[in-house]
């Protein structure tokens, strides 16, 4: 069995001084991937950010305070890194890294925001399209492959508190909305579906409302695997009771 958790931590260093490693230590991941890390490499001092039987592979942004992804990995798993897609616009933007392993592929992504009014819209749907297709390269390879990640979109109706007041809100276009149908239509499964079918599960709120206590929110944070994967699925569920972040963790167990 292995246990993965992923976690918009909206900055590493902010959310270290709110639990984030209390968690991860509590938990024992096999692996802990956090997106939203806002910090280089020479922002972060080891000895806070390097829990004791663990690798990190960091991949930040070129612009500090901004994007950027890492992973927390037991160090007796053996794996190959590789960081970003190898397209420099999205790599600038420390978007993704993947980490094979000999029983699978795991991918971290921090899918872009599409911003108001559209503003990076056009960017989103083509850091998807390159996304898919790398996932699709692996695939057809035979791997089997977990993208875990922040996407930034709300895939149905039911995945948004309130879906009539954000019919024109960035991450529930419809433009994301129908590339999530094509996404999942036939070889990847959104793993938290597989278990839970009903409404109100989220996992971003807004701070600026306090919507996390009255359960306003967005399901925004995935784990899906392909279907080379969809059977070693044991588990996938939210973590909404860990604090620390506008976002809460979610966790995925394969076996």
């Amino acid at each position: 069995m292995k246990k993965i958790i992923s976690w918009n931590v909206n900055g590493l260093r902010a959310c270290a001084k709110k639990g984030l490693f209390d968690f991860m230590l509590k938990e024992k991941p096999d692996i802990f991937a956090v997106q939203e890390i806002k910090a280089t490499h020479n922002q972060i001092e080891e000895k806070h950010f390097h829990p004791d039987g663990y690798d990190v592979i960091l991949f930040p942004a070129e612009k500090a305070g901004y994007s950027g992804v890492g992973v927390y990995i037991k160090d007796n798993i053996k794996y190959k890194v590789q960081k970003g897609l190898g397209i420099k616009e999205f790599d600038s933007e420390g978007r993704s890294v993947s980490i094979e392993m000999p029983d699978f592929v795991f991918v971290v992504a921090y899918f872009p925001n599409s911003q108001d009014e559209r503003a990076r819209l056009k960017y989103k749907l083509s850091f998807c399209k390159s996304m898919k297709q790398y996932l699709d390269s692996l695939t057809k390879k035979g791997k089997k492959v977990l993208l875990s990640g922040d996407y930034n979109i709300a895939h149905n109706e039911i995945d948004i508190a309130r879906p009539d007041d954000n019919e024109d809100s960035p991450g529930f276009y419809i433009e994301e909305r129908q590339w999530m149908d094509e996404f999942l239509a036939k070889d990847y499964f959104d793993t938290f579906r597989m278990f839970t079918k009903g409404p109100d599960n989220y996992t971003w709120w807004s701070y600026r409302t306090n919507a996390r206590s009255r359960n306003v929110g967005w399901r925004i944070d995935y784990h899906c695997v392909n279907k080379h994967l969809k059977g070693n699925v044991v588990k996938s569920y939210h973590n909404t009771d860990v604090l620390g972040s506008d976002h809460c963790p979610v966790t995925v167990i394969i076996r």
